[in-house]
């Protein structure tokens, strides 16, 4: 933060802090005019005012308080841009990327620093890495049917698939229901793995130019015949003709090509919504869904017990 908002923000805390000590010691001082244990001629439903000052258990706790407060701003960050004595931070700030982030994880670790993200880091990798090692050595149709495993697997999916996908990982519009048979890139433990590996950009250029509104809506149409939904028969005629240019992808039957992740049009299953609206609005704007990658944040052993969970939710255990 600017020096400004540091200082700004350094004399309110330590301004607070000294107002209370300020207002204890003033409340300590008797400016009744009345001797401490009198009576102060004050007298409510028989309850008579005397005048006590504060308990001394109750006073020491409050001067314990404020020094703790000075201690724990001079030993922590808290002032402002300054760091503490003790150089201990909750995170690594400033972080802009992965790969950033990483990199101030391994230096904290080389330098002994009081990072408690970072400490929490190999604390947890030294505690459980051994047990996902061991996980990586079956196979992901080994592990889809142990039960121990798969709630392994689940939790992994659950903290970071299912933001996407669902918690029940049946998708919603533009992702994937993972619970079918459907499969874009294939659904085989190696190329599921490959996808939450590597991620996949998918590529559906936009038609609309190319075929104008009207060839639009005949490749709709035809489209829409080949899972055998009822179409003008003209418009589905006149969009097998045009329907080459969608073959180099899709397949001459339609039946789509797990290479390029290119859809079944068959099947009546679609990721964007199977109207015509829909189909449409895809054939004329194209579609450029991203699955990012997670190689480099949930690291390969986790990636297979996430392999092997997605694995089961579509093949009898």
């Amino acid at each position: 933060m600017s020096s400004f908002w540091s200082i700004w923000i350094s004399v309110i805390t330590l301004g607070s802090i000294l107002g209370c000590f300020l207002l204890l010691r003033w409340c300590l001082k008797n400016k009744t005019g009345v001797k401490e244990g009198d009576d102060m001629h004050h007298e409510f439903d028989g309850i008579v005012e005397i005048n006590n000052p504060l308990p001394r258990w109750w006073t020491i706790m409050f001067y314990a308080t404020i020094i703790w407060g000075f201690v724990y701003l001079a030993l922590y960050p808290g002032l402002g841009n300054f760091k503490g004595l003790l150089g201990w931070e909750s995170s690594n700030q400033d972080i802009r990327s992965l790969a950033e982030s990483k990199a101030a994880h391994e230096e904290d670790l080389a330098n002994g620093s009081l990072n408690e993200y970072s400490r929490a880091i190999a604390a947890a990798e030294e505690r459980f890495g051994p047990i996902f090692a061991a996980y990586a050595q079956r196979s992901v149709e080994d592990l889809a049917t142990d039960q121990e495993a798969l709630k392994v697997g689940q939790r992994l999916f659950l903290q970071n698939c299912s933001q996407c996908h669902g918690s029940d990982a049946r998708g919603q519009r533009g992702f994937p229901n993972l619970t079918d048979n459907d499969w874009l890139y294939g659904g085989s433990p190696a190329q599921i793995k490959e996808t939450i590996l590597q991620g996949r950009h998918a590529a559906m250029p936009a038609w609309g130019d190319s075929l104008g509104e009207q060839g639009v809506k005949e490749v709709v149409a035809y489209a829409l015949s080949l899972s055998g939904r009822k179409v003008d028969p003209v418009l589905a005629d006149a969009g097998q003709a045009k329907y080459a240019m969608c073959a180099a992808c899709h397949g001459q039957d339609g039946k789509g090509n797990y290479a390029f992740g290119a859809p079944n049009l068959t099947d009546d299953i679609w990721l964007y919504g199977g109207t015509e609206m829909a189909v449409t609005e895809t054939v004329m704007h194209g579609r450029n869904g991203v699955m990012p990658a997670w190689k480099d944040i949930l690291g390969e052993n986790k990636i297979h017990l996430v392999t092997a969970y997605v694995y089961s939710l579509s093949h009898d255990k």
